[in-house]
C-alpha cells in the first residue's frame, strides 16, 4: 500500500499506477464512500477517449476558412 498526503484544499492524489491500472484521468469522476473507519473510491465515469492527434480538441469562436483559400490572393497588387 502506498500513503499520500492531503493538501489545504482537502485533495489527495491517487499514485500514477493506480490511476493508470484503472483508467482514471483528467475528467474522471469518482464517488466516495465511508466504510468503517477508512475511504473507498468508486469509478462514477471515466471521459471518452481523446484522439492522440489532437485534432479538433481546439476551438474557435472565428469562422472556419474554405480549404480552397489561397493566402496569396491578399497579396495581389490588383487592387481596383
Amino acid at each position: 500500500m502506498q500513503s499520500t498526503s492531503v493538501t489545504s484544499k482537502g485533495q489527495i492524489t491517487i499514485p500514477k499506477h493506480i490511476r493508470q491500472q484503472l483508467g482514471i484521468r483528467k475528467g474522471s469522476k469518482l464517488e466516495a464512500a465511508i466504510v468503517g473507519n477508512h475511504i473507498e473510491l468508486y469509478i462514477d465515469s471515466i471521459p471518452s477517449n481523446i484522439t492522440s492527434t489532437g485534432f479538433a480538441m481546439l476551438k474557435s469562436k472565428r469562422p472556419a476558412v474554405p480549404t480552397d483559400f489561397d493566402p496569396a490572393s491578399l497579396l495581389s497588387n490588383d487592387r481596383t
